[in-house]
């Protein structure tokens, strides 16, 4: 993907998607130094654009800019012209003006990453989350996250072991699926590398096009859980029309919620993630959460390195032969 911008996983080939992770394993390097900071985009100036709340992921990719050495110009869209009715395209004239080089976009509106593209095709842009439609970097770090805890129980790097430790990979993506950007992204990238994908949630909470999707659709929880070597369990989105589309809160973490119960009948080496926030008692059981089989934390220290490999493959243009970081 070096020199373009990253909208969607859809279409990204299996090398491309190695190419951001064996980037991001050297940048993992760089964030245990004491001073965990390079020069490799000194000079350039990147946007951070959040049009919805976000805590992990603007943090991670405003840190990963800054670790870079870029200029950051983050709005604050509640107190911005976008509130007195300004366009999405005239906001975007606005930071161009200003001189930038990409933009992090997040937004309401699937769609919009693709939009602003075009309204500067001169500027890289990266999609940090499009309505229900992608969430490419949490998919790139939701797999570099499981890709380095094979890796490190088979005493091998991630860059060593390439896609091979995915081949024919199970994992199961259960929860709230209908209003996920992350199960979209996550089976994009998950497939791509060679694992199977089956996905669980209640018959409302399924996409209207998942029989497109390149996965398996199951009904029994217990057994899928029983059959998956990685969980990645979904937070159950209430913001986006949940509640109304599940009897309760109580009857869904009965039915679909990764309890205690289920728990003890996975294998002891099965995988679990989750994109966050939790809804602790919901879809997951809090004691679940805070096993150490679940990544979790992981996850999130490893977004920097992934949207660090983004930022430098987007705007520097080539693939790193050897170190990016001296």
């Amino acid at each position: 993907m070096a020199g373009r911008n990253l909208l969607s996983l859809e279409g990204l080939s299996q090398e491309g998607i190695l190419e951001v992770l064996d980037t991001a394993e050297i940048f993992a390097e760089v964030n245990t130094r004491a001073i965990r900071k390079v020069p490799t985009l000194k000079g350039k100036v990147v946007a951070s654009l959040f049009f919805e709340e976000s805590t992990r992921t603007r943090l991670s990719f405003e840190t990963a800019a800054k670790r870079l050495s870029a200029d950051v110009l983050s709005l604050a869209v509640a107190s911005s012209s976008v509130k007195k009715g300004e366009s999405l395209r005239d906001t975007i004239a606005t930071i161009d003006a200003l001189g930038i080089d990409a933009v992090v976009l997040r937004h309401a509106a699937s769609g919009a990453p693709e939009q602003v593209s075009r309204f500067v095709p001169h500027v890289r842009v990266i999609n940090a989350g499009d309505g229900q439609h992608q969430h490419p970097t949490q998919g790139l770090l939701d797999v570099f996250t499981i890709r380095r805890a094979l890796a490190a129980r088979a005493g091998t790097t991630g860059r060593e072991s390439g896609a091979e430790l995915f081949a024919g990979l199970r994992v199961l993506i259960v929860g709230d699926i209908r209003h996920s950007r992350v199960a979209r992204s996550d089976v994009m990238a998950y497939t791509a590398l060679g694992a199977t994908v089956r996905v669980c949630a209640p018959g409302t909470l399924l996409p209207v096009d998942v029989a497109t999707w390149p996965v398996e659709v199951v009904d029994d929880v217990d057994d899928a859980l029983e059959w998956a070597q990685v969980v990645g369990v979904l937070r159950l989105q209430k913001e986006r029309g949940t509640g109304s589309m599940v009897p309760s809160l109580a009857e869904f973490t009965l039915t679909h919620g990764l309890t205690w119960e289920r728990f003890t009948r996975l294998a002891p080496q099965t995988l679990i993630t989750h994109p966050g926030p939790m809804n602790r008692g919901v879809e997951i059981d809090s004691r679940v959460a805070d096993v150490d089989t679940a990544l979790m934390e992981q996850q999130v220290s490893n977004g920097v390195p992934i949207r660090m490999a983004v930022l430098y493959l987007a705007l520097s243009g080539t693939s790193p032969e050897g170190s990016p970081v001296d």
